[in-house]
């Protein structure tokens, strides 16, 4: 059997993370009937399906997931090698990617990225937003961001940011129509505004005041992925949203929204930047990190939206 060469499993991992020989083709610069064929040529050598081809989806076969998770943590190390050879030799260069939420994203583009791009010009930083608990290494990311209490604990972890004050809001509109609940039960009569997780999963809704909590999932005629849009969805009077204080902060002081249960809202450990503590992170991860610590070291107020 024949080994493949390393452009050839560069070309199968772009096929696996873009689910199309098309798009793949178009990132690699390549025709997709150039790279169906290194792909069957790959199997050949391998003597092993790869890939399950229909006319319309392409989806990776056990022995291709077993290979995927195998060689894409080694071929990410590799280029990692390559960019920290190049950048001790000249301006700091390379690329990373960064899964993380929506909210953690919008903070650090304001308060970092545009600085250390400007510093930096020859980095790359991607972001994936994904609502999931990703296993970083596993599909292919450099690093996360997600609260502090999430992280694995073989994780190196780079807090910034308060800790997230979650409420209960709704606007005055919809409060005319429905009064406004004095319990964390009495949202069971109420249209609550519920958020999805990629994986699935329902946000429950932890109150807690003094000795006594509540955790509750609660019925809603609208559920959505996405926390600005339940903020746009509250706004509109669809219903009463869960939602992070900051991200609502100027809506409940120019009273468009209102704070219903404010002696109920729990705190949640604050964001952070994690990265595996058992490998040596490239060049551009290690300065990006040194970013958000810095900005981290100073911050002393809350973070706005």
């Amino acid at each position: 059997m024949q080994h493949a060469d390393l452009p050839e499993l560069k070309a199968f991992i772009a096929i696996a993370e873009h689910g199309s020989f098309s798009a793949a083709a178009r990132v690699l610069g390549l025709s997709p009937s150039a790279l169906s064929h290194s792909m069957r040529n790959l199997e050949a050598r391998l003597e092993m399906r790869l890939f399950n081809r229909t006319t319309r989806s392409v989806a990776l076969t056990e022995a291709g997931e077993q290979l995927l998770n195998g060689v894409r943590p080694l071929i990410n190390e590799l280029a990692n090698v390559v960019n920290e050879v190049m950048s001790s030799r000249s301006t700091p260069s390379g690329s990373m990617r960064i899964s993380a939420s929506e909210s953690s994203i919008r903070q650090l583009i304001r308060h970092v990225v545009p600085e250390f791009l400007e510093r930096y010009p020859q980095i790359h930083i991607e972001f994936v937003v994904d609502s999931k608990l990703q296993d970083i290494v596993g599909d292919g990311f450099d690093a996360g961001i997600r609260l502090f209490d999430d992280v694995p604990q073989d994780m190196i972890a780079i807090r910034f940011g308060p800790d997230i004050h979650f409420v209960a809001v709704a606007s005055p509109a919809y409060l005319e129509r429905c009064p406004a609940p004095l319990t964390p039960q009495d949202l069971k009569t109420h249209r609550c505004i519920r958020f999805r997780f990629t994986s699935g999963g329902l946000f429950r809704w932890d109150f807690k005041h003094e000795e006594h909590s509540a955790s509750l999932d609660l019925e809603g005629p609208l559920t959505l992925d996405n926390v600005n849009l339940m903020v746009e969805a509250a706004l509109a009077g669809v219903g009463v949203g869960w939602v992070p204080e900051w991200q609502v902060s100027e809506h409940l002081q120019a009273g468009r929204l209102i704070n219903l249960l404010p002696q109920w809202s729990p705190n949640y450990s604050g964001l952070c930047l994690y990265y595996p503590a058992n490998r040596h992170p490239p060049m551009a991860l290690r300065l990006f990190a040194q970013a958000v610590r810095d900005w981290a070291n100073g911050t002393t107020e809350p973070v706005e939206p």
